[in-house]
């Protein structure tokens, strides 16, 4: 996935990585918010992000280790269950070009019958 934001890449990077931002733009749907987020943004260092329902009715923690952490330029980490995210700032001036890479978690359908 990718995206160009139109700011210089050491704001969307403190806006990528910073827990009370992270809570604002982190969310997989629109019923899902991130009441706290963690980052210790080094080698070896841990992220976790809480998501819950707005509504309360569910809710888990999504976290991983870091592999690489290039400031304003790369981050990758480990998810818990061993997928990779590798992400990509990539400096054009005025704009940040974004570009994350992830294994998708994979999921079995049921057959219809």
């Amino acid at each position: 996935m990718q995206a160009v934001i139109q700011t210089h890449v050491e704001k969307v990077w403190r806006y990528w990585t910073e827990p009370d931002y992270i809570t604002k733009w982190n969310q997989a749907s629109e019923d899902l918010h991130a009441p706290r987020a963690e980052n210790d943004l080094r080698v070896g260092g841990k992220l976790l992000t809480r998501m819950e329902a707005k509504d309360g009715s569910m809710g888990f923690d999504f976290g991983g280790v870091y592999d690489v952490v290039n400031r304003h330029e790369a981050i990758g980490y480990t998810m818990e269950d061993g997928r990779r995210v590798d992400i990509a700032f990539v400096d054009q001036g005025n704009e940040t070009k974004v570009i994350e890479t992830f294994n998708a978690e994979s999921s079995k359908c049921p057959k219809k019958i």
